[in-house]
């Protein structure tokens, strides 16, 4: 093995396809199998460190699985939540055993999180060995938090939940014999709030930090005694189960709840600085494409909604659904592939800049599809049909570098739930390339009314602060990342806070981060990042 990796390194490739020229090559002069590029990978860095061969990036950049996961500057780690009753009774969502409603045992993260039993620790664990062992470094993670309504699980399991998942990102460095302790579901909520706090803490200093955290909930759960929980937890980013903004669509489909309830969720999110993702299901029963693309036009057109991301999952029947009875009896026809194809160019080519299409179908195995889309690359799909997206997934930088005379810091304002968002941009002089932006909101109407948060009332909030590239250690050679971007956006945001007239900004930050805003004059105040402007 030790010789063809050797051999591997010297014929030095430099495209995909080179590499697996030589791996049949050597596959077949050593009578092995085609070797994975994971395993080339282990004994590469093994070679390494013994001082056998000199670094090569090129060829870690093609060993490496799936770049594009942490192509956009973090590692992202999803991680399943066991089963709970759910309070909704959705027409669309699968009911099967054992599983979260709304979810199926054969997609890919759930099978993840059966094979661990649901263990919060093993899946953030053995879901950085994977990372790991195909060449990324994910040292900073953005833990998604998946399963259904987060707001309706028991408080301690979900503190509990939190605080594993924090322990195994601060142990993952240190053994691997930390997986034979297990945390366990401690019912004294004072113990878990203990030990989720001083996982925190570990956490800042840690080599693999927890630099954001999502959570998955309903609109109609959303109050501020839940949101200061979550911020206690250290979230971030809060995922909307919005489906579509229409009352009778809503009303049809079981949903449990109206637009109402969508805006006052959005709006309170946005007054804790909260990032927002919408999930929206175009193809509900009682929609059509036109209402569909009206509907998406319309949260971009009205402040009251606004989101900063958005998941598309188009509407599918599974067996285990009410909809599957409805599609069987002849009440329901799912959109053709065309259909969805044309919508999704319409809906792409209408995208805010300031807006991240996270997603444009959810990972639902074919087989398990009884009815509606079965295409799994739409993306790609709509690329080669020359489709131009000004979102800021099809924007960010990739690989690209900086270039110094190819640089513009740009801004966008718009309203939203009574206050003024600032989308301030670096992005190339063509605008068609995207180094990193922030999120600064300007709070004018609303007021907290809670004594956890109060001060808020009288701070600017920056709400992301995000610079893309390829996702780089702490202290490593410099990329996108760590080349000055970001501080020079947050004091953007302060300058403008200033002249809004705010004495204070505060940053949602992620526990993983706080050491960086500190370096810029920040102090730590109930999970915020707080600094007091200095006025001239």
């Amino acid at each position: 093995m030790e010789q063809i990796i050797l051999e591997i390194i010297k014929s030095k490739p430099k495209k995909a396809g080179d590499l697996m020229k030589i791996k049949r090559i050597l596959a077949k002069k050593y009578h092995f199998a085609i070797i994975r590029n994971s395993d080339i990978y282990k004994e590469y860095r093994g070679l390494l460190a013994a001082g056998k061969t000199k670094e090569d990036l090129n060829l870690e950049k093609l060993l490496k699985k799936r770049a594009i996961r942490t192509m956009s500057g973090i590692a992202p780690v999803a991680v399943l939540t066991k089963p709970y009753a759910c309070p909704g009774k959705c027409a669309y969502c699968p009911h099967e055993k054992n599983v979260p409603t709304s979810y199926l045992s054969n997609e890919p993260a759930v099978m993840r999180a059966i094979r661990h039993k649901y263990n919060p620790y093993d899946q953030v664990y053995s879901r950085l060995e994977a990372l790991v062992a195909n060449g990324h470094k994910p040292e900073k993670i953005e833990l998604i938090v998946i399963g259904g309504s987060w707001s309706v699980l028991p408080k301690a399991y979900k503190y509990w939940f939190i605080k594993e998942c924090f322990r195994a990102a601060n142990t993952f460095a240190i053994s691997k014999l930390q997986l034979a302790i297990r945390g366990k579901e401690n019912k004294s909520l004072q113990v878990l709030k203990a030990g989720l706090l001083k996982e925190q803490k570990k956490n800042e200093g840690a080599k693999y930090k927890i630099i954001g955290i999502t959570l998955e909930t309903r609109p109609d759960y959303i109050n501020e005694k839940e949101l200061v929980e979550m911020r206690e937890f250290g979230a971030t980013r809060v995922e909307l189960g919005v489906q579509a903004p229409d009352d009778k669509i809503l009303e049809i489909n079981k949903r449990g709840h109206g637009v109402l309830e969508i805006a006052q969720a959005t709006a309170l999110l946005r007054a804790f600085g909260f990032k927002i993702t919408y999930h929206l299901m175009p193809g509900l029963p009682g929609s059509n494409p036109a209402k569909d693309l009206e509907m998406f036009k319309m949260i971009f057109g009205d402040e009251r909604f606004q989101p900063d991301q958005i998941k598309f999952y188009p509407t599918v029947v599974t067996r285990g659904s009410e909809l599957y009875k409805w599609w069987k009896a002849g009440k329901y026809q799912p959109y053709t592939d065309q259909e969805l194809e044309t919508l999704i160019v319409d809906c792409k080519n209408a995208i805010p800049e300031y807006v991240r299409i996270i997603r444009l179908i959810r990972d639902i195995p074919g087989e398990s599809i009884e009815a509606g889309n079965k295409i799994t690359n739409l993306r790609q799909i709509m690329k080669q049909k020359g489709v131009v997206c000004r979102c800021i997934r099809c924007r960010e930088c990739g690989e690209q570098k900086i270039k110094a005379k190819d640089l513009r810091l740009s801004k966008i304002i718009f309203a939203a739930a009574g206050g003024k968002e600032y989308f301030i941009q670096f992005e190339s002089l063509d605008k068609k390339i995207l180094y990193g932006f922030c999120r600064l909101r300007i709070p004018i109407q609303e007021k907290i009314k809670t004594k956890n948060f109060s001060f808020l009332n009288s701070c600017a909030l920056v709400r992301e602060l995000h610079i893309y590239g390829e996702l780089t250690t702490i202290g490593g050679k410099k990329k996108t990342q760590h080349g000055g971007l970001g501080k020079r956006l947050l004091m953007e945001a302060e300058k403008i806070a200033k002249q809004e007239g705010f004495k204070n900004v505060a940053v949602i930050s992620g526990v993983g981060v706080r050491s960086y805003y500190r370096k810029s004059g920040y102090t730590l105040k109930e999970g915020y990042m707080v600094k007091r402007l200095m006025l001239k």
